[in-house]
């Protein structure tokens, strides 16, 4: 029963994520937004709202900081497996494909993050102000995520005269996108509390229960939306996608950790440890498909080792 429940929330999340994506899109459309912060920054926002609601509830409902960096890490490492698969699956197309400077800042902040967060747990110092105790590592993380985003303007490519095939006001578009939100936080937080239970049954421990079931259901929109952005022609945008989500998943630690009032989220943690450097591993080879991708073979061997890393992470931290 308790594997049909999470089955069922994880569809109801990932259905409520793609009607998101959609109307994020509709937004671009009939909004002057910049495709950069259309791609890079709302939609990776609304792909990663999961993680971020479901480790929210980690820490207020469960009392689990460790279910927080198990969906963080994995996450991330799952998304970019998935961009490992777009790779290897559409390689022709990702050989032709345009992809924009900025996704090469990107990987490099989100390397430097995952070395703040490795030293966050090392040495766990913290900023304590009486009514605030929050980690250097946590205000590292805000501040690199904050500069990313201002460096996010490369629309040398950027699509504005795509054509306006929306039949609904922006009006219309704001209300629906707000319902569906609320209810990706209802499902959310319910698909967290299950996770929880699948772990004490299995026996796993709250990291790598996270990385596996609330990493995997909650990187499935990053999965939907990516796959059809890459079938439809645009792999800037699926690239930008995943990596944009990434970042956005480092706040959410930060987040987690400013509300934390039990100690220190970035707490010493093995598994956690072995999740952060296959991270690593995986995003450098995904820098190195940026310089090969004319290259089909070199691709397809680089997205294979991505999907290689991810595995590793999981058989490495059981």
């Amino acid at each position: 029963m308790i594997y049909l429940q999470y089955l069922v929330l994880a569809s109801l999340v990932v259905i409520l994520s793609i009607f998101l994506s959609k109307y994020v899109d509709a937004l671009d459309k009939k909004t002057n937004l910049s495709g950069a912060f259309i791609g890079g920054v709302l939609l990776a926002a609304v792909t990663s709202l999961p993680e971020f609601i479901t480790s929210l509830t980690a820490i207020f409902a469960l009392n689990q900081p460790s279910l927080v960096q198990g969906n963080v890490f994995g996450s991330n490492i799952f998304n970019l497996t998935i961009l490992g698969a777009c790779i290897i699956l559409f390689s022709k197309k990702f050989k032709e494909a345009y992809l924009s400077k900025s996704h090469l800042l990107t990987s490099i902040f989100t390397i430097i993050i995952f070395v703040i967060c490795l030293l966050g747990m090392k040495y766990n110092y913290s900023l304590n102000l009486g009514f605030l105790n929050v980690s250097y590592a946590s205000i590292g993380i805000l501040i690199l995520y904050i500069i990313n985003i201002t460096k996010m303007n490369d629309s040398s490519s950027d699509s504005s005269d795509e054509e306006d095939n929306v039949n609904l006001t922006v009006k219309q578009i704001i209300a629906r996108f707000i319902l569906c939100s609320v209810l990706l936080v209802v499902f959310s937080m319910l698909l967290t509390q299950v996770t929880d239970k699948l772990n004490a049954q299995l026996g796993l421990g709250a990291t790598v229960g996270g990385a596996i079931f609330l990493g995997i259901a909650t990187s499935l929109p990053e999965l939907t939306s990516s796959f059809n952005l890459v079938r439809l022609g645009n792999f800037n945008a699926s690239f930008g996608n995943v990596i944009g989500s990434n970042l956005f998943n480092f706040t959410i630690l930060a987040i987690g950790d400013i509300f934390y009032s039990k100690g220190n989220i970035f707490s010493p943690d093995k598994q956690a440890n072995n999740l952060i450097i296959w991270g690593i591993i995986a995003t450098f080879i995904v820098i190195g498909t940026l310089y090969t991708k004319k290259n089909q073979k070199s691709s397809i061997f680089l997205g294979a080792l991505i999907i290689a890393c991810y595995i590793a992470s999981i058989l490495f931290s059981l």
